[in-house]
């Protein structure tokens, strides 16, 4: 055999097979993942509205992945201890992380304090929902609407206060917000570790208002027990159509949604996220979804890795407004 034409072969042979393998690695990636238990991280206790979603996440996920996912809460410091430990895992797509619009908030606030990068550690793979909340006053507060509320706060600021399950949360900026809105931005927002403990004490009279979930807030309304003056969104919810929206009195700049998304550790392969975004969204278009989403008050919205970025950037420029003009500061 002619050696340097047999040398030429075998150097072909082993060229076209790195070839072969380089194009198919990606492909390879995204064939075999996930190939053992997902974790799910919600940073959140259990029981609330980010659970919620979270939960049944990983359960459509698990049955279209054919591999089980684990929902692992991990609440504390403004869902940032939940965070900060998916920030430092490795991006292999076998830790995950849910939340909501606060994981976009928290870098406004804790500049200081934070061990993470909210947008460098992170690669969005997809948004999931998003709601808008209920503007509830406890049993105490007469006042039936918005702008009658709003009246009877600029005539006595004394005797109100508002109520947040979370500093930077979404309900927090939403009546910081509100406040600005009526130049009345001096009324305390009285921390709370939950929104379970808030709505407790807005019920008992301890705090006059809060800006709330409409899935925790609803029943509470439906029982008499809580007074729904408007809801945020942009037109009236079907759940309770007898509610105005802020726009509808006499707000007409007033529009606040919490959003939900799904992420992972940054660097995370680009087939797995594919393999995720994909699976996302058709999990997210499904009428299972829709309906689970819209008996919590939500909306199934999905945008997939490259619009849910953009989205958030838009989102941090529009909480910065909120943020600079209520002067809201935690370090």
């Amino acid at each position: 055999m002619n050696r340097p034409l047999h040398r030429r072969r075998l150097l072909g042979g082993i060229v076209a097979g790195v070839s072969i393998a380089v194009c198919a690695g990606p492909s390879l990636a995204q064939d075999t993942y996930p190939t053992k238990s997902i974790v799910l991280v919600v940073p959140h206790a259990a029981g609330g509205p980010v659970d919620a979603v979270g939960r049944l996440l990983a359960e459509k996920l698990g049955a279209e992945l054919g591999q089980h996912v684990v929902v692992e809460n991990r609440a504390g410091a403004s869902s940032m201890i939940g965070a900060a430990q998916v920030a430092a895992a490795a991006p292999d797509g076998y830790t995950l992380y849910i939340n909501a619009s606060i994981h976009s908030i928290n870098p406004l606030l804790y500049k200081k304090t934070m061990k993470y990068d909210a947008v460098k550690d992170f690669t969005p793979i997809s948004m999931l929902a998003q709601g808008p909340l209920l503007f509830v006053v406890g049993p105490q507060v007469s006042a039936t609407n918005a702008k009658d509320f709003a009246a009877m706060i600029q005539a006595d600021p004394s005797k109100f206060t508002f109520a947040t399950g979370g500093f930077g949360a979404a309900d927090h900026l939403a009546s910081a917000y509100f406040l600005h809105e009526i130049k009345q931005t001096g009324i305390p927002i009285a921390l709370y570790k939950g929104g379970a403990p808030a709505l407790s004490d807005l019920m008992g009279g301890q705090v006059s208002a809060k800006m709330d979930a409409i899935l925790t807030s609803m029943p509470l309304v439906k029982g008499n027990k809580l007074r729904a003056l408007a809801i945020t969104g942009r037109e009236r919810s079907p759940l309770l159509p007898d509610v105005p929206t802020m726009r509808e009195s006499g707000f007409k700049d007033f529009e606040f949604y919490t959003w939900y998304g799904l992420w992972a550790p940054a660097n995370l392969p680009a087939p797995i996220r594919q393999k995720l975004e994909t699976t996302v969204q058709r999990i997210v278009a499904t009428p299972a979804w829709k309906e689970r989403m819209a008996a919590q008050g939500f909306e199934a919205v999905y945008r997939n890795s490259a619009d849910f970025a953009k989205f958030i950037d838009s989102e941090v420029a529009r909480y910065q407004t909120i943020v600079t003009a209520a002067n809201i500061k935690a370090d």
